[in-house]
């Protein structure tokens, strides 16, 4: 961390023998899947719960580089017999979900300073696997490995408050490009465009070696074309606590709330009273960050249990990521 506040200031080349590695944050911002559960259409929404905030989340540094990183997130849950959701053109309940999110993602930092204003673009394409399957027997068992939709945030503004506050805006895109039929259960898809106007916030504490980061965000759905079901806006806040030691590693804690803002549109969200959900989830993170052959890596490991839910699969959550700043 005390390569980051020396950052700043620094000569480009400097910083990069100094193995700093804080984009990956940037890489993945936003990761998230399509058949997560959230209230929504099919009884899901694009953000996981306590997956969005990363280390270094407020911090776009100067640099001209290529970061790329591998992201993997495992999720298991279930909706109970007792709570009903819109799914495959009906009303249902009792389902389990068992999903396997990939995404290969690209961020190019522009290697501009504009007023203390610093920026970047990130672009991402995304394999799922999902099982779905209904335990009550009213649904057939349904599963399949698909594209989902892909991912992109155009421009990435970072601002320098101090030397150790540092704050980042954007504007995450999902395009509807992945496998999506009105009639499935298992859908990578989710055949509306999604726009999540975000800001992330870091604070850095060099002598203690701690960071806290924050990320906050509202997801805005357009209409399905194919079932005229709109979903409202969702709330999505995720903090992150770190405290890094010697070697790289460092040892924290991740929570999220995802909280719907008002009531989803069209004749199955009537029929639940809008599909009006939310979830907390808590859990502990592991990272690294160092250098393997003078390329700065970092990767991190996180477990998230949902503990609190409300219309939505409740559930546990495991994300896997890995990232490399080329030149």
């Amino acid at each position: 961390m005390k390569n980051i506040i020396r950052y700043f200031g620094r000569p480009m080349h400097e910083a990069r023998r100094a193995g700093i590695n804080v984009t990956l944050a940037v890489g993945i911002a936003g990761l998230s899947f399509a058949q997560q559960a959230h209230a929504t259409e099919g009884g899901v929404g694009r953000p996981i719960t306590g997956m969005q905030v990363m280390p270094y989340a407020g911090v776009v540094p100067p640099t001209s580089d290529w970061i790329v990183s591998l992201s993997t997130i495992y999720y298991q849950g279930s909706l109970g017999a007792s709570k009903t959701l819109p799914v495959a053109g009906t009303i249902t309940a009792g389902l389990n979900y068992q999903i396997v999110y990939s995404i290969a993602n690209a961020v190019k930092t522009w290697g501009i300073t504009a007023g203390g204003w610093n920026f970047a673009s990130s672009f991402g394409v995304p394999v799922q696997y999902t099982n779905a399957s209904s335990f009550h027997g009213i649904l057939p068992d349904d599963h399949a490995t698909q594209f989902a939709d892909i991912f992109f945030t155009p421009v990435v503004a970072g601002y320098h408050l101090t030397k150790t506050d540092h704050v980042a805006l954007s504007v995450q895109i999902y395009a509807p490009t992945g496998a999506y039929n009105p009639n499935r259960l298992a859908n990578a898809g989710q055949n509306t465009w999604t726009f999540t106007p975000t800001i992330s916030y870091t604070k850095l504490f060099p002598a203690q070696e701690i960071e806290l980061s924050a990320n906050y965000g509202v997801e805005f759905y357009t209409t399905n074309s194919a079932t005229n079901y709109h979903n409202a806006p969702l709330s999505v806040l995720d903090l992150l606590a770190l405290k890094r030691f010697k070697g790289g590693w460092g040892v924290g804690v991740v929570g999220g709330w995802i909280q719907q803002l008002g009531d989803d549109t069209g004749d199955l969200a009537s029929q639940t009273d809008g599909a009006r959900g939310h979830s907390l989830g808590i859990g502990p993170i592991v990272t690294w960050s160092g250098a393997i052959d003078k390329t700065p890596v970092s990767a991190s490991l996180r477990w998230v249990n949902e503990f609190e839910v409300q219309a939505r699969p409740k559930g546990n959550a495991v994300l896997l990521s890995v990232g490399a700043t080329f030149q």
